[in-house]
């Protein structure tokens, strides 16, 4: 499918915080100068990953089986991509000195996750095409941006108030925010930077251990179900849309992803749609995962966009034609995007480092029996090589392909039971 750029809303940006900078939005916001057909870069060329985390990592080994050498940046010597890239400065991702090396050898750029420095991604923007636009990430690196965004584009999102500082606090906000969840503007993650609000009494305390930072408080919807919808806009405008995944969190963490996920045709179309609109209102060029709501009325609601591969895509590396790694990695090099299609229903379980510790009071990890999973032929198994497991950190997935859904759902549960995971019959 090939669309025309439309234009973008224009809004202006909060305030900044250290190490970020957000430019006022103009008329467009990824500023890539046109639609034209470009040439693709051909293999033995260099591409550029800003972060060297598990996202970075199979971008990175997709990136290579098509060829191309890759090049990052992560401030971490013992990260994943370490492992594998051709190239790897370990320091900051605002070192003058990095990016300058970093621009001069690779041909085209990506992130690997939404908190990447500003200037650090304007700088390689200004020097080979970045994808997605830097001005496309910024949004995405504050929820007021984001919920603005979506807003003026038409989107439903929960309801929500901007909390600046004490002094709003003071302000009427509406009864029927509450119970809300209030969330950090920034760096909120896997459930980090938000905590519940019941009332309105207990916003103080909630905003304090925030740390009195810029703060969304929202209303907390009754849910029914969790979707993403992953995305991919090339530089030409072709869009490609992978089926939707049906998400299960654990402590706010991603703990079960299952595709296609089990939602009417009617709600599929309308995310497909809004997904759409998001990534033609930006203009964006790149792989974007969208995350929503579906209340217990069957009413669909914007939560938030990551742009870059996500967790609920890992699925697609065995169960899709093409993967949202290898997809990442096209968009970058202009290649033509590659077919989404689902070749095999599929459930991705998360492996938390919690996996590692088999005791409620262990202190010293032990590596799980991977036997009774490694022995069954439709599962998948990924580990990241992080040299340390820890408590709620991701250590890696498990991918289940079959040739039904229930024979997958049935095998992820049995699985469960071998690795001891909690809430096996749950899914």
């Amino acid at each position: 499918m090939t669309t025309t750029p439309s234009s973008s809303p224009s809004f202006p940006a909060p305030p900044a915080d250290e190490g970020f900078c957000e430019p006022a939005f103009g008329e467009e916001i990824d500023a890539e100068a046109t639609l034209s057909p470009v040439a693709p870069l051909p293999p033995g060329s260099w591409l550029a990953v800003l972060g060297g985390g598990q996202l970075g990592l199979m971008f990175c080994q997709a990136a290579q089986r098509l060829g191309y050498r890759v090049a990052a940046i992560d401030p971490d010597p013992a990260a994943p991509i370490a492992a594998v890239a051709d190239k790897l400065w370990t320091t900051s991702y605002q070192d003058d000195d990095a990016l300058q090396a970093i621009s001069e050898l690779a041909q085209a750029a990506t992130i690997e996750f939404e908190n990447v420095p500003y200037m650090a991604l304007a700088y390689l923007a200004a020097h080979m095409p970045m994808r997605p636009a830097a001005d496309s990430v910024s949004i995405a690196q504050n929820r007021i941006q984001e919920k603005m965004f979506f807003a003026r584009c038409a989107l439903p999102v929960a309801p929500f108030v901007t909390l600046r500082d004490g002094n709003d606090l003071l302000s009427s906000i509406p009864k029927a925010l509450f119970p809300g969840r209030l969330k950090t503007a920034r760096l909120g993650y896997d459930g980090k930077g938000q905590c519940a609000v019941a009332t309105f009494e207990q916003l103080g305390d909630a905003f304090r251990q925030l740390g009195n930072v810029l703060c969304v408080l929202e209303k907390q919807l009754k849910l029914a179900r969790e979707i993403s919808v992953l995305i991919a806009r090339d530089a030409q405008g072709n869009i490609a849309v992978w089926p939707i995944a049906e998400n299960i969190h654990r402590d706010g963490i991603l703990d079960v992803t299952i595709v296609p996920a089990r939602i009417s045709k009617a709600i599929a179309q309308s995310a497909c749609d809004y997904a759409r609109r998001v990534v033609e209102g930006m203009g964006y060029r790149g792989v974007l995962c969208i995350e929503f709501f579906i209340d217990t009325q069957d009413n669909l609601f914007l939560n938030e966009m990551a742009p870059r591969p996500h967790n609920s895509g890992h699925h697609t590396i065995e169960s899709c034609v093409t993967s949202q790694f290898e997809q990442q990695a096209r968009i970058i090099a202009d290649l033509p995007l590659g077919d989404p299609s689902q070749k095999t229903p599929a459930v991705m379980l998360n492996l938390l480092g919690d996996l590692w510790f088999p005791e409620s009071n262990s202190t010293t990890p032990r590596e799980p029996d991977w036997n009774a999973l490694l022995a069954d032929s439709n599962a998948h198994l990924h580990l990241y090589g992080k040299k340390e497991a820890r408590r709620g950190r991701k250590m890696g997935h498990i991918t289940i392909c079959a040739a039904t859904l229930d024979e997958a759902l049935h095998t992820a549960r049995r699985l469960r039971k071998a690795l001891h995971l909690p809430d096996a019959n749950a899914l």
